[in-house]
């Protein structure tokens, strides 16, 4: 029987067949694709209008005017980042990782580089990534590059971070193997350097504040003590700045390492845990500090030479554990390759759950290198808008440490929590257990042991004070602007929640109160509200100090403990023995020598 034939006729019979087997083909084309590249094409968040991180999906031969405005536009961004800045180079604005071929992808580092340069910085490849989505593409890349102004009078960026954990966890030593460039012998040689007390050599144990920097210049290269550098040369060579605050690891030393908290005002804090031990000691109770005073904390589990791969295992699963918990609600991130580290970095900052967890050896140096990838990309809280708003206020000085020096006299260390300080500045001193300020003059400024001129918002610094008395200072004070008018008190009014408590919390107890650098016992006057206060539960509270007036502010955070009873909130109202404002007097220092400190 012969084959019916179409009524199209035998061409457009053919044409069918031929249209039918190019659908089929576009039809595999699209399938196979699909099957290929399951996932949507990836993306980042959107572009920021503010802040320091720019996306560029090119920088190919530009133009001499697009070459000035990019130019100005990395000043801008490097202006946001406070001397950093973020490039992703193969990324539209809106996130969409198209990438580039390596002939682009050359020729646009070229152009940043000239932009670099254009403006003092210097650039750094931070990680290039493969973008694949499309099979029929070639392969192409994004690139990730850290713009960082070369140094330049000073003004490095400066980021302090709190060092907590438990007593023989390897704090000290890693903090100077950090710092001096040369890994420990294992029986910590490392840490002597870091040591302040002859009992903390004896012992090996920390009991006092001590201060250590490690600086990265505009190339991303470390500048730490290694080549017999002093503290100045580090200084002048960083672009970036890291200040250790080396705290107390043991629960007699309690009270010293909640002033290191609240008085130093780290940006962030770095837990501690000796992998041979877990989590033992105080450490719960430093994870809880932190988490308490809001300071974003990552964790760093030691001594990983010294055990057995199931035992820090064992001790990382124990850390998760507890960072899951309700009361914690962190994600960990392990960070295990130099990309964990740029993302842990970022996303640190950017998310206040992400908590980064390394494990590392101070012995054999073991992913050291790893953290100094994090804190040489680790970028500040604050940004140059609010810094700037902070610097506009009246200058205000928080008094944590004082000294006498041979030669140079009263000396007093802090921070410079708003306003501008200079070298021959006429600031006032107090508050005095009789509620007054007395004048002085700053004769000098170092910074992290280097001289100074002018101290900006949010820095930590030392000033001379010449020949003021030294008696007539107590740590708690502030230094502020006679245009200044401080308010201080006897009894103030907090916001709290009894975190422990062994019974109930009632009038007439005592805790000890830790405010920024205020320090001090004070007596529960009332509870607005209610008789007593059980653990968990929340109250506006009246407390009295015992021993001398101190200057508050409203909505600074405020720490209680007494024994096991632990407590947080804020500083709600300020109120005077009398119901009504003490008076500030201010006046010179009753001293002979004031003659001499006034000239």
């Amino acid at each position: 029987m012969d084959a019916p034939v179409s009524d199209r006729g035998p061409c457009a019979a053919g044409r069918g067949r031929r249209s039918r087997a190019r659908r089929g083909k576009r039809g595999r084309r699209r399938r196979g694709r699909r099957r290929k590249d399951a996932p949507p094409p990836p993306f980042l968040p959107p572009e920021a209008e503010e802040g320091n991180i720019e996306y560029k999906l090119k920088l190919v031969n530009p133009t001499q005017y697009r070459f000035e405005h990019l130019a100005t536009q990395l000043k801008w961004r490097l202006q946001e980042g406070r001397g950093e800045a973020v490039y992703q180079i193969g990324v539209e604005d809106n996130g969409l990782l198209v990438g580039l071929s390596d002939r682009d992808m050359r020729a646009s580092l070229g152009t940043l580089r000239r932009m670099a340069e254009k403006v003092g910085a210097d650039i750094t490849l931070l990680r290039e990534r493969e973008v694949d989505y499309d099979s029929e593409r070639s392969c192409r890349k994004i690139a990730e590059v850290l713009v960082r102004k070369v140094p330049d009078d000073q003004q490095f960026l400066d980021l302090r971070v709190a060092v907590l954990g438990n007593v023989d966890s390897g704090k000290s030593t890693l903090l100077g193997v950090l710092t001096q460039g040369e890994l420990d012998n294992g029986r910590g040689r490392a840490r002597l350097n870091l040591f302040r007390h002859l009992h903390e050599i004896q012992t090996g144990r920390t009991s006092s504040i001590s201060f250590e920097i490690l600086g990265f210049n505009s190339k991303g290269e470390v500048v730490n003590y290694s080549d017999s550098r002093t503290a100045e040369e580090i200084c002048e060579s960083s672009s970036k700045m890291i200040t250790f605050i080396d705290l107390a690891g043991h629960h007699k030393y309690l009270k010293t390492t909640i002033f290191g908290l609240t008085s130093y005002c780290p940006d962030f804090a770095m837990l501690v845990v000796g992998a041979n031990t877990g989590v033992a000691g105080t450490t719960r109770e430093h994870l809880g500090l932190a988490m308490a005073l809001k300071v974003p904390i990552f964790i760093v589990v030691s001594k990983v030479d010294v055990c057995v791969r199931g035992a820090v295992e064992r001790t990382v699963r124990q850390l998760e554990r507890l960072l899951k918990q309700p009361g914690c609600g962190k994600v960990p991130l392990l960070v295990a390759s130099g990309d964990d580290a740029v993302t842990a970095a970022q996303q640190f900052t950017q998310t206040s759950s992400v908590t980064p967890i390394f494990l590392l050896s101070s012995v054999s140096g073991q992913n050291l290198d790893l953290l100094k990838v994090f804190f040489n990309i680790l970028p500040p809280l604050s940004n140059s808008k609010e810094q700037e708003e902070l610097m506009q206020q009246l200058t205000e000085f928080q008094v944590d440490e004082i000294y006498t020096v041979p030669d140079v006299g009263t000396v007093v260390g802090g921070t410079l929590y708003s306003g501008v300080c200079r070298e021959g500045e006429r600031l006032v001193v107090g508050p005095t257990d009789d509620g007054r300020f007395l004048r002085l003059k700053v004769c000098s400024i170092q910074r992290n042991r280097s001289a100074c001129r002018v101290l900006r918002a949010g820095q930590a610094a030392t000033l001379a004070l010449g020949n003021f008395p030294r008696a007539l200072l107590r740590k708690g004070m502030v230094m502020v602007s006679p245009k200044m008018n401080p308010t201080i008190c006897w009894q103030f009014e907090a916001s709290i929640v009894l975190l422990f408590h062994a019974k109930t919390f009632r009038r007439g107890f005592q805790v000890t109160v830790h405010v920024g650098n205020v320090r001090q016992t004070a007596t529960v006057e009332c509870l607005h509200g209610k008789e007593e206060l059980r653990t968990g539960e929340r109250a506006v509270v009246r407390f009295r100090f015992m021993k001398h007036p101190e200057y508050l502010r409203v909505g600074a955070k405020l720490l209680f403990r007494e024994g096991v009873t632990k407590g947080i909130g804020h500083v709600a109202q300020l109120l005077a023995h009398d119901q009504n404002r003490t008076h500030v007097h201010i006046q010179p220092p009753s001293n002979n020598n004031n003659n001499n400190n006034n000239n």
